[in-house]
């Protein structure tokens, strides 16, 4: 058995639980299962997912996706986070064009998003292509 069989999650890392809590409950809508042993919080997301938050003194922005949702209503996922306060980034930059939203459309079908958390941590939604 290789990687390529194994589940794959995402851990996060932040500077402080509270703003992180504050955002990824607040704003982000997930829920949280409880504090585990390193004093993070794992986040429940779709198909059998997670998303791990953690404290940790490295803890600093991605200038990279680090954590991606897949839907299949990228417009509807946006429009629902703008209004619990999530700010979607603006990219003029080839081959990202975002839009007055925030999402950028690609030839191939594809739409994307991007936001960031409060440690300037780099996350994504959009939709796949099959």
């Amino acid at each position: 058995m290789g990687l390529s069989d194994c589940k794959v999650n995402t851990a996060i890392a932040v500077t402080d639980m509270g703003k992180a809590k504050e955002f990824y409950e607040g704003k982000l809508g997930l829920s949280g299962s409880g504090e585990a042993p390193d004093g993070g919080i794992d986040y429940a997301c779709g198909a059998g997912s997670q998303v791990h938050v953690y404290p940790s003194a490295s803890a600093g922005g991605s200038g990279a996706t680090i954590a991606f949702w897949e839907t299949e209503d990228v417009d509807g996922l946006v429009d629902e986070l703008s209004s619990a306060g999530v700010s979607f980034e603006q990219y003029d930059q080839e081959p990202i064009k975002t839009n007055e939203k925030g999402i950028a459309e690609f030839e191939n079908g594809e739409k994307g998003a991007w936001f960031k958390d409060p440690d300037g941590n780099v996350m994504a939604v959009g939709n796949p292509t099959s």
